[in-house]
């Protein structure tokens, strides 16, 4: 099997928000609340994205260091939460994940993502 590298996690982060915003499109709070199939694919999706940062984090901490601009520990937390409270969780605050921070998430790391296959050494994102 193939060592994942920093580039390759970040892409699961783009993949992983790109698919929270797929699946919730068109979506309210009522009608996300009322679909356990999007619930479950975007719980699932939030807990990829933690996981990945959680790999970044412990195999190259300089470039978590170096693009502070990604919430590389809410990403953690949030899956932590997810994961070890999965039958308490908070659909209101999923939600408000989704559309607060997912949005941004998926840009940030898209825009990360390419500097690194540019081959440009990717800095400190703009806060």
């Amino acid at each position: 099997m193939k060592e994942l590298r920093t580039e390759d996690y970040l892409e699961h982060i783009v993949d992983s928000s790109g698919d929270i915003l797929s699946f919730t499109n068109g979506f309210t709070l009522e009608a996300f609340k009322a679909d356990l199939r999007t619930q479950k694919a975007v719980v699932m999706s939030i807990i990829e994205i933690g996981e990945a940062a959680t790999k970044i984090a412990a195999s190259d901490p300089d470039f978590v260091a170096q693009n502070d601009g990604l919430p590389w520990s809410q990403m953690r937390g949030m899956r932590n939460r997810i994961a070890h409270g999965y039958f308490d969780i908070d659909l209101d605050i999923v939600w408000q994940t989704v559309v607060s921070a997912i949005p941004a998430l998926n840009q940030q790391a898209e825009d990360l993502l390419n500097e690194l296959r540019e081959g440009s050494e990717p800095g400190p994102s703009p806060n």
